[in-house]
């Protein structure tokens, strides 16, 4: 059933999803006429959302100049990107996208002369490779990893460079041909330089990825420690914001448990490191109840790298503020600070989308889909 414009009645599938299954009673058996009403439903936004797709590729092909006499603005390109992103949520519908012949282009924006489409594109990126190794490997195949390392590295936009290393951090997880190549490509550099900026969330994002790189590449911690890695991470463990005291503090833990060079753990300086893990250990013991329960993870990560590389129990554990009274005992190994970062987003396309975490620079509400190529038919 169709609305008279032609699209599906979707008021009308969520009327009718509400009036057969509001959780209190036991579902009934759909009738023959119900399932056939309910799959031209499914089957009609499937195609309608490939049209868009198509539509959407379209633009993306069209040469700047030709969108600028058609009155296109970059922020009409940037809204379009995140109607994209929104359609590419499905893993279907991303992998479709290089079958349209819409990944090329996109890639293509990565190169963009303004930042916030190049932003906006390695934001959709992102979205299509994270936790689908199809189309890890079509953007691979088609060199996407490099305009994305190379916005990392030396974008003159602190945001399209956060941008581009949340799309490579989705790019080569579980990927080790990515892996391979971020390493050949200088990536861990453009690591150190992100350690090094001004900009908190870049800081973030960066720990993230090492700390997901020295755990799953045990081979790489000699390229950390030989860039310095170790200490910029012990400078970080003193910042003024919480997660990036506690990335630091994870990514420092990792180190701190490998023994593969068979003469102690991989860390520099532990005079250094413990003057770090004192001055936290003060901080912490003047918290009061609110923020010892908001820095949880920070409590445990502090206590778990002292016994590691001391050889002895913090004197958190001594004053009782590693696990506090109704908090469960930590594991063994301490929480995964890093894991969180890289959960799948939800992947279904009628689902909605969260709210706006820290990180989004995007607008609250979404715009209506600009119309970019002039008018449609008459009705």
């Amino acid at each position: 059933m169709a609305k008279d414009g032609g699209g599906p009645d979707w008021n009308g599938l969520l009327k009718w999803s509400l009036a057969h299954g509001d959780g209190t009673a036991k579902p009934r058996a759909l009738s023959e006429e119900d399932k056939k009403w309910f799959m031209e439903a499914m089957q009609a936004n499937t195609m309608d959302v490939v049209k868009r797709m198509k539509e959407i590729t379209q633009v993306m092909k069209t040469p700047d100049d030709v969108l600028q006499s058609q009155g296109v603005t970059p922020e009409n390109i940037e809204d379009m990107l995140d109607e994209l992103q929104e359609h590419v949520e499905s893993i279907d519908m991303a992998n479709d996208l290089h079958s349209i012949g819409g990944l090329d282009p996109l890639l293509g924006y990565l190169k963009n002369s303004h930042a916030g489409i190049r932003a906006k594109a390695a934001e959709v990126v992102s979205t299509i490779v994270q936790n689908n190794p199809k189309s890890q490997q079509l953007v691979m195949e088609s060199n996407g990893l490099e305009p994305l390392l190379t916005n990392f590295s030396s974008d003159a936009s602190t945001n399209s460079r956060t941008k581009a290393l949340g799309a490579i951090s989705s790019l080569i997880r579980h990927n080790q041909p990515g892996v391979a190549a971020f390493r050949l490509g200088n990536g861990y550099s453009a690591l150190r330089d992100a350690l090094g900026s001004d900009d908190a969330r870049l800081q973030r994002k960066a720990l993230h990825l090492l700390q997901y790189l020295l755990h799953d590449n045990k081979a790489d911690r000699s390229v950390a420690t030989e860039l310095g890695l170790p200490k910029l991470m012990m400078h970080l463990a003193s910042s003024d914001d919480s997660g990036v005291r506690e990335a630091a503090l994870g990514g420092l833990l990792e180190l701190a448990r490998d023994n593969t060079s068979g003469a102690g753990n991989a860390l520099p300086d532990q005079d250094k490191l413990k003057d770090v893990l004192k001055s936290r250990i003060e901080g912490i013991s003047t918290m009061d109840a609110d923020d010892l329960s908001a820095h949880r993870e920070e409590r445990q990560l502090v206590d778990s790298l002292w016994k590691e590389c001391y050889n002895e129990p913090s004197s958190l554990r001594e004053k009782g503020l590693v696990v506090l009274p109704g908090e469960d005992a930590p594991q063994q190994p301490p929480p995964d600070v890093v894991g969180s970062m890289f959960e799948p987003p939800l992947r279904a396309w009628a689902a909605s989308r969260p709210p706006p975490k820290e990180d989004s620079e995007s607008e609250s509400a979404k715009k209506d889909p600009p119309l970019l190529l002039g008018p449609g038919p008459s009705s």
